[in-house]
C-alpha cells in the first residue's frame, strides 16, 4: 500500500515522527496521524457431507495458480463470518454455514501488507460448484487425495483444524 505523502483533512505535507512507539506521518498542520493498519481476510475451511475438504486453484496473484481455501477481504462494514461465506460463494457458487473459528493469524505481504485473516470452518449445503474468474477449478478432496496446498498458511490452517477428523 503507498503511504500518504499529504494529509488528507488538509493537504500539508507530511512529517515522519516517532508516536506511540513506532515512525508514523503525521500532519504538522491538524495533528492528522496515519495509523497503518491491517487488512482484514476471511477463509473459508469448507468441509461436504463426506469430510472432504474444498481447495480452490488460484487464477490471480497472490499465488498465482496454487491450491488454497476459498476466502478474501471483508467489506467495510461486514461481520468476519458472512465476509467467510460470501467469498466462498463468490469463489465458487457454494452456500454453506460457519461451524467454528478455526483461528486468527497476522501475516505480512508483498502485494498487500499487513493482513489479519480470520479462518472459518464452514459446511456446505451442497457440492454444485461454479468457480468464477478468481478461480482455475475447485473440488472436494478427501484427505489422501488432497492436492499440495503450498501457501504456508493455508497449509497451517488445515494442519490446525486437525482435518480429516470427524
Amino acid at each position: 500500500m503507498k503511504p500518504f505523502s499529504f494529509c488528507p483533512l488538509c493537504a500539508t505535507p507530511l512529517n515522519e515522527t516517532f508516536v506511540d512507539g513506532r515512525d508514523r506521518m503525521i500532519c504538522p498542520n491538524c495533528g492528522w496521524i496515519h495509523y497503518v493498519n491491517p487488512l482484514p481476510v476471511a477463509l473459508a475451511f469448507t468441509v461436504n457431507r463426506n469430510n472432504e475438504l474444498l481447495v480452490i486453484r488460484r487464477a490471480h496473484e497472490p499465488a498465482f495458480n496454487e491450491w488454497a481455501l476459498p476466502g478474501g477481504f471483508l467489506e467495510a462494514g461486514e461481520h468476519p463470518e458472512e465476509g467467510c461465506l460470501r467469498e466462498l460463494f463468490e469463489e465458487t457458487s457454494l452456500e454453506g454455514s460457519v461451524d467454528g473459528l478455526i483461528g486468527v493469524y497476522h501475516r505480512e505481504s508483498e502485494m498487500y501488507g499487513s493482513l489479519v485473516v480470520v479462518a472459518y470452518k464452514v459446511v456446505a449445503a451442497h457440492e454444485n460448484i461454479s468457480i468464477n474468474h478468481e478461480v482455475f477449478e475447485a473440488g472436494f478432496y478427501p484427505h489422501d487425495r488432497l492436492p499440495d496446498v503450498r501457501i504456508p498458511l493455508h497449509r497451517q490452517i488445515i494442519d490446525e483444524s486437525r482435518w480429516p477428523r470427524v
